[in-house]
This record gives C-alpha cells, sequence and structure tokens, in this order.
C-alpha cells in the first residue's frame, strides 16, 4: 500500500505541475486552451471548448 501511494503522489504531482506550467506559459490564452484541447483529443478525451475552458478555470482556482 505505501508504495502505491507514493506512486499517486508522484503521478498527481506531476499533472498539477504539469498544469500549472501551461497556465503560466507565455502563451495567448486561446492557443493554451487549444493545445490542452488537442492533448486531451488525442488521448481519446473528447471535450467541448466550454468543458476545457471550465477545467481551466478550475484548475487556476485551485493554484490560488
Amino acid at each position: 500500500m505505501k508504495a502505491l501511494t507514493l506512486i499517486s503522489a508522484f503521478v498527481g504531482g506531476a499533472i498539477v505541475g504539469c498544469g500549472a506550467a501551461l497556465l503560466f506559459a507565455p502563451e495567448k490564452g486561446a492557443d493554451v486552451r487549444s493545445r490542452i484541447s488537442d492533448i486531451l483529443k488525442k488521448h481519446g478525451c473528447h471535450c467541448s471548448d466550454d468543458e476545457v475552458d471550465a477545467l481551466i478555470a478550475e484548475l487556476s482556482a485551485a493554484e490560488a
């Protein structure tokens, strides 16, 4: 159980770090949102633009 907890903490931290890097990247917001949408679609998660916007807003609120 301890190894599973450590692995999930690492994976969770990596996901949050990637999200923060995307949010603070010096690109236009529309470009970042389209990249996030493309990445999600490539991995089988088909999201609308509104859903991606909601995801970004949720991640931004979690960091503040």
